[in-house]
C-alpha cells in the first residue's frame, strides 16, 4: 500500500497500564524519595536562574497541602488557580492534588466574566490569584460567589500565609490523603476557551492525565532523556503545557520557567533548552522576526534564498535524499543563516514540539531544513490533550503524526476524526448532555474536526467540522487552509476568511507591526498608521500578492475574491484570539459585523 493510499482506522502500537492507585504525584514523591538533589525546576532571578531540588519542591507541596486541609478543604472539592506559568503554578497544583481536591485553572488573560462563570460553575472553594490585579476579578463578584471563601494572591505572600496555616496539621492527615487517591479522582476540570458560548469544563481524571504522559513518554521513547532542559512559557491553563510539563516530571528532567513571553529569546539564550513546546503562531513569529531582521540590516535576500533552500532540503530529504546541489547550498546558507537562527533558539535545540493548530507544511520544512526538527502533534482538552504526535525516526511534515500507544483513531463516513483512548476524559462538569454529544456509549469521542489517515496511520488535518463554510451556491470552503497561507506573506499577522452563505469568499487580514514599519520606511509612508494606508494601492497591491498565493492552492469557486485590511491586529484583551492565539472566528464576526457587510454590499467579486 502505498503512503498516499488512505485508510479509515489505525491504532496506536503498543498499551500503556496504570495500576488502580496511580496518581499525578507519583513521580514527583518518587523523585524527592529516591534523588532529593535533583534539579527539577528553576526560575528567573536576576540574570540566572535558582534552582529547585525535588526534595525542596515536595516539602513546599506538603506545606501547601497542609495549610489547604487547615482551610477546610475537602477531597473532590475545588480550588481555583488564575496565574500566568511560573514555578509557584505547579507547586500548588501539586498541592491541591495531594489533598484530593481538584484544581480548575484560569488563565491570567480571563476577562472578569469568565473568570466569575468558572468560580460559579466550578464552586471553588478557594482561589489563588497571581496578582491583586486578577483577584480584583473575583473581589467584584465575591457577594455572588459564596462557596469561594478563600482567596490568596501568589506575589502577596500567598505561599507562605498558607504554609504558617498549616503548621499545626499533622503529616500523618496529608499522607492519609495520598494514601486515598485513585486513577478515577478528578484531578483538573480545564474549561474550554471555546469559540462560541460559556466555557465547559472538562473532567480530567489522575488516571487520564497520567496514561497520557505514559503515552507521550512510550511513543517518544529514547527521546526525551533525564539530561535534557525544558524551557516552559506556555500557559499551564492550557492542557497542551499541562502534559509537557508532566512528561517531563515524569521523566526527572530540568524545567525552567519562563518569566515573560517577551523575553522569550533572552531566556532561550540563558537555558539553553533542548527541546521545547509551543503553539504554531509562535513558530511563525519568530521566522518573520528573522526575515524582519534580515530586512532591515540590508540582507532580506539572502534570508529568503536561505529559506527556499532549507525548504526544498527538508522536502527533498523527506522523499529520499538531497540532491547534491541543495545539500551544497544548504552548507552555505548553514554559515550565512541557519547557524544564527539556530543560536537565536538557544543553540542546543535537538526539537521543537508543536501543537494547539496547525503549523503550515512550509513553515515545518523551514525549521527542519535549519536543522530544527518540528514535532507536531494534536489534540484537545477533552483528551488530555494527545492524540497523535510526530517522533524522531517516525516524521512526516504536513500530518500530525500516528496515534501515541493505547490510541484509536477513526475517520467517519464524513470525515470527522473520531477517537477512542485512555486520555478521552469523563465528560463536560454538571452537563451531561453536552458529554452525550460528544463522547458516545460506546467511548468513541467526537473531534469536531476533519481529517484523513495514510497507510502507516499519520493523520493529517483537513479542516475545523463547524468552521466549514458553505457560499450561497453551495459550496463548501475550508477557511484553514487558505488562512496559513495568506499568514505566510511576512506583512501578514493574522487573517480571517468569511463567506457563509454569502455570493463568493472574502477575508479579513490584519497586519505584523514590525513588518508594516519596515514597509512603510522602504515605500516612503513612515509614521503613517495601518488604518490611514489600508486602502493604499501600494500595500493593497502586496497583501493581493498573498490573497493570490492561498488562491493557486483551491479551485475558483473557494477563492477569496475581496479582502479588507483592518486597521490593528487581533489581541486577547479584545477576546479575539485564545490563549493559544487561535483567532475566535464568532467574536471577530462580531467585532467586525459591519465590515464583513460592506465587502458584500459593495457588490461584485462573486460569479
Amino acid at each position: 500500500m502505498s503512503n498516499n493510499a488512505q485508510i479509515k482506522e489505525f491504532a496506536g502500537r503498543g498499551q500503556v497500564a496504570l495500576a488502580p492507585e496511580a496518581h499525578l504525584l507519583q513521580p514527583l514523591l518518587e523523585h524527592a524519595r529516591l534523588r532529593p538533589d535533583r534539579v527539577l525546576f528553576s526560575r528567573r532571578v536576576g540574570d540566572r536562574f535558582e534552582p529547585l531540588t525535588a526534595a525542596e519542591a515536595v516539602r513546599t507541596v506538603r506545606g501547601l497541602a497542609r495549610g489547604l486541609i487547615a482551610l477546610g478543604v475537602e477531597p473532590g472539592q475545588r480550588v481555583a488557580l488564575m496565574s500566568k506559568t511560573r514555578v509557584e503554578w505547579p507547586l500548588i497544583d501539586y498541592a491541591i492534588l495531594a489533598t484530593g481536591a481538584t484544581t480548575v485553572p484560569i488563565y491570567e488573560t480571563s476577562s472578569a466574566e469568565q473568570v466569575e462563570w468558572i468560580l460559579h460553575d466550578s464552586g471553588a472553594v478557594a482561589a489563588f490569584f497571581e496578582t491583586d490585579a486578577l483577584h480584583a476579578h473575583q473581589r467584584a463578584c465575591a457577594e455572588r460567589l459564596p462557596d469561594c471563601r478563600h482567596t490568596f494572591v501568589i506575589e502577596q505572600g500567598a505561599l507562605e500565609q498558607l504554609r504558617q496555616r498549616g503548621e499545626d496539621v499533622e503529616e500523618a492527615r496529608l499522607e492519609e490523603r495520598l494514601a486515598r487517591l485513585r486513577t478515577e479522582h478528578l484531578a483538573t476540570l480545564i474549561y474550554t476557551s471555546g469559540t462560541t458560548g460559556r466555557p465547559r469544563g472538562c473532567e480530567l481524571t489522575h488516571g487520564n492525565l497520567r496514561a497520557n504522559v505514559l503515552q507521550v513518554v512510550e511513543h517518544a521513547r529514547d527521546v526525551i532523556t533525564e539530561q535534557d532542559r525544558t524551557l516552559l512559557f506556555l500557559p499551564l491553563a492550557h492542557a497542551l503545557a499541562k502534559i509537557l510539563f508532566l512528561a517531563s516530571v515524569e521523566k526527572g528532567l530540568s524545567v525552567a520557567f519562563a518569566s515573560s513571553p517577551s523575553k522569550l529569546v533572552e531566556e532561550l539564550s540563558l537555558v539553553k533548552p533542548t527541546w521545547f513546546g509551543t503553539v504554531p503562531r509562535v513558530l511563525e513569529k519568530v521566522f518573520q522576526t528573522a526575515r524582519q531582521k534580515a530586512e532591515q540590516s540590508g540582507k532580506v535576500r539572502v534570508f529568503d534564498l536561505a529559506t527556499e533552500a532549507a525548504v526544498r532540503y527538508s522536502r527533498e530529504s523527506v522523499g529520499g535524499g538531497a540532491s547534491l546541489l541543495t545539500r551544497l547550498q544548504h552548507v552555505v546558507f548553514d554559515r550565512l543563516v541557519y547557524r544564527t537562527l539556530r543560536g537565536t533558539l538557544g543553540g542546543q535545540l535537538r526539537f521543537i514540539v508543536s501543537g494547539g493548530g496547525p503549523l503550515p507544511e512550509r513553515l515545518n520544512h523551514f525549521y527542519r531544513g535549519v536543522g530544527v526538527q518540528v514535532l507536531e502533534g494534536y489534540g484537545m482538552t477533552e483528551t488530555s490533550p494527545v492524540l497523535t504526535l510526530n517522533a524522531p525516526g517516525a516524521v512526516r511534515p504536513g500530518t500530525v503524526g500516528q496515534p501515541v500507544p493505547g490510541t484509536t483513531v477513526r475517520i467517519a463516513e464524513d470525515g470527522e476524526i473520531v477517537v477512542k483512548g485512555p486520555q478521552v476524559f469523563r465528560g463536560y462538569f454538571q452537563n451531561e448532555e453536552a458529554t452525550r454529544r460528544t463522547v458516545g456509549p460506546d467511548g468513541w469521542l467526537q473531534t469536531g474536526d476533519l481529517g484523513s489517515l495514510d497507510a502507516q496511520g499519520f493523520l493529517r488535518i483537513t479542516g475545523r467540522k463547524k468552521e466549514i463554510l458553505v457560499t450561497a451556491a453551495g459550496k463548501n470552503v475550508a477557511p484553514g487552509p487558505l488562512e496559513d497561507r495568506i499568514r505566510e506573506n511576512p506583512l501578514v499577522s493574522q487573517a480571517m476568511v468569511v463567506g457563509e452563505g454569502k455570493p463568493f469568499v472574502a477575508a479579513l487580514v490584519t497586519l505584523d507591526a514590525g513588518a508594516f514599519k519596515q514597509w512603510a520606511k522602504k515605500n516612503g509612508k513612515e509614521g503613517q498608521t495601518v488604518e490611514a494606508l489600508a486602502e493604499d494601492p501600494t500595500l493593497r497591491a502586496e497583501v493581493e500578492g498573498a490573497i493570490e498565493a492561498a488562491n493557486r492552492s483551491v479551485s475558483r469557486a473557494e477563492s477569496i475574491r475581496k479582502f479588507v485590511i483592518l486597521p490593528q491586529d487581533f489581541t486577547l484583551e479584545s477576546n479575539e484570539l485564545t490563549p493559544t492565539l487561535k483567532v475566535r472566528r464568532h467574536v471577530v464576526s462580531q467585532n467586525y459585523a459591519q465590515v464583513i457587510e460592506a465587502l458584500y454590499a459593495k457588490g461584485g467579486g462573486g460569479e
